[in-house]
């Protein structure tokens, strides 16, 4: 069975897409947030990109064809903006501290 065929990684792709859309929908209104609606904010965004990484991570450790070419595209598509996926993991990261920063210095 192929990498794409497994009904849990079709299920989990597809639960990490429409969690991370809607919550990309929900931050378009972050500024305008309490302190602990930001901090509940950020708390998700964790989250799902812990998700993420160990979803790639997945796909990186597959022996199948079609999981191997996803990885590489991804790689192709980021080089494009000069980075890696370990670079991209970490400027999300970093964005996501210096939100914690910003709401722990607002009172």
């Amino acid at each position: 069975m192929g990498f794409f065929d497994s009904e849990i990684v079709q299920q989990e792709a597809k639960q990490l897409f429409e969690e991370y859309h809607a919550l990309m929908q929900l931050g378009s209104g972050y500024g305008k947030f309490d302190r602990e609606g930001k901090k509940l904010f950020i708390e998700q965004m964790e989250a799902i990109m812990d998700r993420y990484r160990i979803f790639m991570k997945r796909f990186e450790l597959s022996e199948d064809f079609m999981a191997q070419m996803t990885v590489e595209q991804l790689k192709t598509q980021l080089g494009q903006f000069g980075i890696t996926p370990q670079q991209m993991f970490d400027q999300m990261n970093m964005t996501l501290e210096r939100m914690k920063a910003d709401v722990e210095q607002t009172p």
